[in-house]
């Protein structure tokens, strides 16, 4: 337990830092989790580029803020692509 003025408010600093970046990263998880479904499913394109759109920013702005790594978010984003690309060229085949 923090017995000087500047602990305790470090320890405060610290618990309102680490709510916001879960529900950050639980916000990131939740949308991913949505464009693969949709990417897995066959919902229509519209859908499919509004989820993958939501998606990408979630994960930019998420990086922007520290919560996850730049190359973990980088890595996630070149994943979707992949999967888009390899759906839309298996749709056009």
């Amino acid at each position: 337990m923090a017995h000087h003025a500047s602990a305790e408010k470090r320890n405060r600093q610290r618990i309102r830092r680490t709510e916001r970046n879960r529900s950050v990263k639980g916000a990131v998880r939740t949308l991913l989790k949505k464009a693969r479904a949709a990417l897995a499913t066959g919902v229509k394109s519209d859908d499919l580029a509004s989820a993958l759109k939501a998606a990408v920013k979630a994960v930019d702005r998420a990086a922007s803020k520290g919560v996850v790594h730049a190359k973990t978010a980088a890595r996630a984003k070149s994943r979707l692509a992949k999967a888009a690309h390899k759906r839309s060229k298996a749709a056009t085949a």
